[in-house]
């Protein structure tokens, strides 16, 4: 079990982060409102200045909906 400090910075990361970025977190939100049943993939693609875009893509299996479910109840 976490400690309520450690909770309150994760929380407060949480917060700057929706802030800073409320495009991405309206993504996600829109996405996985349906839920993300197994089979489903989900593709990921970074470009840093200067360079190509890598991309990487994960298919969903059961663990990974487990996880999704622990890391929504923390919110």
């Amino acid at each position: 079990m976490m400690n309520p400090a450690s909770i309150m910075k994760l929380m407060n990361a949480k917060n700057k982060f929706t802030s800073a970025h409320p495009k991405v977190v309206s993504f996600f939100q829109r996405a996985l409102a349906g839920g993300v049943p197994e089979g489903t993939v989900i593709e990921l693609t970074m470009t840093r200045p200067g360079e190509e875009p890598i991309t990487t893509n994960m298919r969903v299996q059961q663990s990974d909906l487990e996880l999704f479910e622990e890391l929504k109840n923390m919110s």
